[in-house]
């Protein structure tokens, strides 16, 4: 019994050729920078792409893993190239969790959502996987850190409460750039898996 659970925990050939090829790009994108996208006070990332097209083709521990890299290059830029913010992002609560959860949710989305069509059913998957960054990261900094946020910035809270707001709005760009980049990825390695 114990031997069965064992070899199920193994990874195949082609999940760990997938791990290798995400993981090169999530260490391209985290490593140059290029990941993330300087607009302050944040840095806005399209790192969590290779996450989602990890977790709709081979999984929510690929997935998973492909977050914990994410998080943890979050955590890298916040020390290498300091912002006013980046004390946010070295507690891992805030860099490293919502990444991980990225890897899982659309997974789950898909899992579940019953609808047949396949390109809205994945469109659907990655929208939920860019919203769980977005509305992770940034409800975790209003939850534990508006206050230090706001003094760090000079501004009132009440103003650092909206400018959070309108980066929950923006995620619908993040969301958009993921479900276009996404969808015909996944369809085509879907495609040649069969």
């Amino acid at each position: 019994m114990q031997e069965k659970v064992l070899t199920k925990t193994k990874f195949t050939t082609r999940q760990i050729a997938v791990i290798g090829m995400l993981f090169a790009i999530t260490i391209v994108l985290g490593a140059t920078g290029i990941g993330f996208i300087p607009i302050p006070p944040f840095k806005l990332t399209i790192m969590h792409i290779p996450v989602i097209i990890g977790s709709l083709i081979e999984g929510p521990i690929v997935g998973g893993l492909l977050g914990l890299l994410f998080g943890i290059f979050s955590m890298f830029q916040a020390i290498n190239t300091p912002s006013p913010v980046s004390f946010i992002f070295m507690n891992p609560l805030v860099a490293v969790l919502p990444r991980v959860l990225i890897g899982i949710t659309p997974y789950l989305a898909y899992k579940y959502i019953n609808i047949k069509k396949s390109k809205l059913k994945l469109a659907i998957s990655a929208a939920i996987g860019s919203f769980t960054n977005t509305i992770g990261v940034v409800g975790l900094i209003y939850a534990l850190y508006l206050k230090a946020y706001a003094e760090a910035l000079h501004i009132s809270v009440s103003t650092a409460s909206k400018s959070l707001f309108l980066l929950i709005i923006n995620g619908v760009n993040s969301a958009a750039l993921a479900i276009f980049v996404t969808v015909p990825i996944v369809l085509a390695v879907n495609k040649i898996k069969k």
